[in-house]
């Protein structure tokens, strides 16, 4: 639609800068109660600021909308967890997240400094030199929910296989699975 966000749900993937805060504090004050974000995005200190002017308008609480935002591919190590977080609630200016999903089950070299997409030499896609078990990072995703930094925890564009390694160790169940189709 004209409001620049996805229209079927509230996303903000492919929302241009300068547009996706616009979009969202649209969407938000036209109804829109549930928001998904992302890293890797690239939009969520935009998203994050149009959050503060709506909920600082007293239009629309926080409690009102559902956030989700996603662990990037280069953060699966437990150690690495916590930290991206941490970023996607600064650069969203909230509290807690609603959902936190893994956002592929593909673990990146983390700590490279080339972005979202490290690669080699040979401009192949790097690999965790490390390869961090599902196990690993739902383990640091499940103490997020106990210190309250999000409500819920969940999957995206996993297989049925993956799901199944998830669930042998979970504590707390993932309380979704997102999927990319076109």
């Amino acid at each position: 639609g004209s409001s620049g966000i996805n229209a079927e749900y509230g996303g903000s993937w492919q929302c241009k800068p300068g547009v996706v805060g616009a979009a969202i504090e649209h969407a938000l004050l036209n109804g829109y109660r549930h928001i998904d974000c992302a890293p890797a995005y690239e939009n969520e200190e935009e998203v994050g600021e149009a959050f503060t002017r709506v909920f600082k308008s007293g239009k629309v609480s926080r409690e009102e909308v559902f956030v989700t935002s996603k662990l990037w591919n280069t953060y699966h190590r437990a150690e690495d967890v916590p930290t991206a977080c941490a970023k996607t609630l600064a650069d969203l200016k909230l509290n807690y997240l609603d959902l936190f999903i893994i956002h592929w089950p593909v673990c990146m070299e983390p700590h490279t400094g080339q972005g979202l997409f490290p690669v080699d030499g040979n401009g192949e896609t790097m690999m965790d030199s490390k390869s961090p078990s599902f196990a690993e990072t739902w383990g640091a995703l499940e103490k997020l929910v106990d210190e309250g930094k999000c409500k819920n925890i969940g999957l995206s564009n996993f297989n049925i296989k993956q799901i199944e390694e998830v669930l042998k160790v979970a504590r707390v169940k993932p309380a979704c699975l997102q999927v990319e189709s076109h």
